[in-house]
């Protein structure tokens, strides 16, 4: 593991580039409609190791781990409840293995697809859920946990608290948000870049952002509202490579790698901290953000 934390090498004014793509990388090595892609961790471990060191390779300063759905509710699904801390584990070892000792592992931690104002789970079973997987993570080796793809400040939360209880790594947390009628950015629950910053700052996060729902662009607006929020928190950016396009019963992301290179600058000059991608990004993405940072520092 790096001798410094995340937070302590952003102190340093200096701009990290996280990494890619994973599930739409797990397809392309040929994981099926309705596989499980975490259980990829168990039975095709190697795979999931050439993902991870492929953004090492491409120049990533962190890499996330292949357990965005491996809480326990998420796993059910698949009859593989009973498997969340073997799962999250293995997924952290085989990011921990690639990122060696000079990169961070952020271990990538997804909702879990319950709603709490609906009645769906309650707020101690979502956090027996969410410790479950964050004790996991942190025995395979992750530097930080990035909570990511939130929409429901109550969720994000509780899984921030069940890792500032729990383990001991940096706290990540983003959410999503899309551009509604009015110009503004929301989540799918209303919330605004905002709101979600300063709940997930007060309930601990280290690190806050967004990440997916837009293209690179889209994010400059919404990493603006957040530093206005949070002035001297840092902010990290997960992009997606443009809105997907259906094509051919296939989701095509459109932004080539010189096409999210381009709007590194605007986006560091915003106030991201950390920079990375998304749905559809891949090393070529991963190392062209990594040349445009190189350049914008010179």
């Amino acid at each position: 593991m790096p001798a410094q934390s995340i937070c302590s090498a952003l102190c340093d004014g200096k701009i990290l580039v996280s990494d890619g793509a994973w599930g739409t990388y797990l397809q392309k090595k040929g994981l099926k409609p309705g596989e499980c892609p975490e259980l990829w961790c168990l039975e095709r471990p190697g795979d999931v190791e050439e993902i991870a060191a492929s953004y090492i390779a491409a120049g990533a300063d962190m890499i996330e781990s292949n357990s965005f759905g491996g809480s326990s509710f998420k796993l059910e699904h698949y009859g593989l409840a009973d498997k969340a801390t073997q799962i999250n584990e293995a997924a952290a070892r085989i990011s921990r293995k690639a990122a060696g000792s000079s990169n961070w592992v952020i271990a990538s931690v997804g909702p879990t697809g319950k709603i709490l104002m609906m009645g769906d789970v309650s707020e101690e079973e979502l956090y027996a859920s969410f410790k479950e997987q964050m004790l996991a993570l942190e025995k395979g080796g992750a530097d930080a946990v990035c909570i990511e793809t939130m929409s429901a400040i109550d969720e994000a939360v509780i899984a921030i608290k069940a890792a500032r209880d729990n383990c001991n790594c940096e706290v990540i947390c983003t959410f999503t948000f899309e551009k509604t009628v009015s110009g503004d950015y929301r989540t799918m629950m209303g919330v605004s870049p905002s709101e979600a910053a300063l709940a997930a700052i007060e309930a601990g996060a280290h690190i806050v952002g967004t990440n997916c729902g837009n293209g690179i662009r889209g994010m400059i607006d919404i990493v603006k509202e957040i530093r206005n929020a949070a002035p001297r928190a840092p902010i990290l950016v997960h992009a997606n490579a443009g809105l997907p396009k259906n094509v051919g019963g296939i989701d095509i992301f459109p932004e080539s790698p010189e096409e999210m290179a381009s709007m590194v600058p605007e986006l560091a000059k915003a106030g991201a901290s950390v920079i990375g991608g998304c749905c559809g990004t891949s090393p070529e993405h991963i190392k062209a953000i990594k040349n445009a940072l190189l350049s914008h520092s010179a």
